[in-house]
């Protein structure tokens, strides 16, 4: 597996870097296959991430290429203050301009069912197997691949939502699942861990002091994913990064 961690002064440094970092596995990507996939993540740090696209890199990259999925999601409505999807869009998706069909990607959110998130989750798998299958170039592998997924870590060690101790931690067959989170009383609709391993890159954003003593159990610390899920999160063929502010780093550079 490859890995690396890329330490930077303070969050909009980070920002910086992985934006730099997405458009050029963009192009790879698109270069590679004709198209790319990218699993996106709520949180503060991709948010920043998702504005400096739509400020600067529109341009850079043939956005019709691309396919946005949603790696995680509330179970809300759109228009919702919650809804991770809301948020892409105001960060992001709003602010194209859609007489240029090249700075627009395909985007598939989740449809969701607040009094079914099961049967939400459900579909919204066979959407990602369908759209991913289409530009596969593996068309009989049992998980299909993302070509890019961005991930964000909880003071908890929780990433998506997969939270400690929820049943979506022992999934081994679902791409995309609903997860009862019992502290939150509510479901989460996340892809599942060998979802995630399937990718063919992975970036953790991970930012801020709160976050020091994760990352450095999920990257130093005794293996018991059940109580730090992120440690689930072990590509076995694609490649894996984190981008860190100081402040959450400190640990890990010891």
């Amino acid at each position: 597996m490859y890995h690396q961690t890329i330490v930077k002064p303070n969050a909009e440094e980070v920002a910086i870097a992985a934006t730099e970092w997405l458009i050029e596995t963009i192009r790879e990507s698109i270069a590679a296959r004709g198209t790319c996939s990218i699993a996106l993540s709520g949180g503060s740090t991709p948010k920043r991430l998702y504005q400096l696209i739509a400020e600067n890199e529109t341009k850079s990259v043939d956005w019709s290429c691309v396919t946005l999925i949603m790696g995680d999601e509330r179970n809300v409505p759109h228009q919702h203050v919650d809804s991770n999807f809301r948020m892409v869009k105001e960060a992001w998706l709003d602010r194209l301009d859609p007489s240029q069909p090249q700075s627009i990607p395909q985007v598939l959110p989740v449809v969701i069912d607040v009094n079914a998130p099961e049967r939400a989750a459900a579909e919204y798998e066979k959407t990602i197997r369908e759209s991913l299958l289409k530009s596969s170039d593996d068309r009989d592998a049992e998980i299909p691949a993302i070509d890019i997924v961005l991930l964000g870590l909880g003071d908890d060690a929780h990433t998506a939502s997969l939270f400690p101790e929820t049943e979506a931690l022992n999934e081994s067959h679902h791409l995309f699942v609903a997860n009862f989170v019992p502290k939150f009383s509510a479901y989460r609709l996340t892809l599942t861990a060998p979802m995630i391993n399937a990718a063919r890159n992975i970036a953790f954003l991970v930012c801020g002091p709160s976050k020091r003593p994760a990352v450095d159990v999920v990257m130093h610390g005794p293996r018991h994913p059940d109580e730090y899920p992120a440690q689930l999160i072990e590509p076995k063929l694609g490649r894996l990064w984190w981008f860190l502010d100081t402040a959450a780093a400190t640990e890990v550079l010891k």
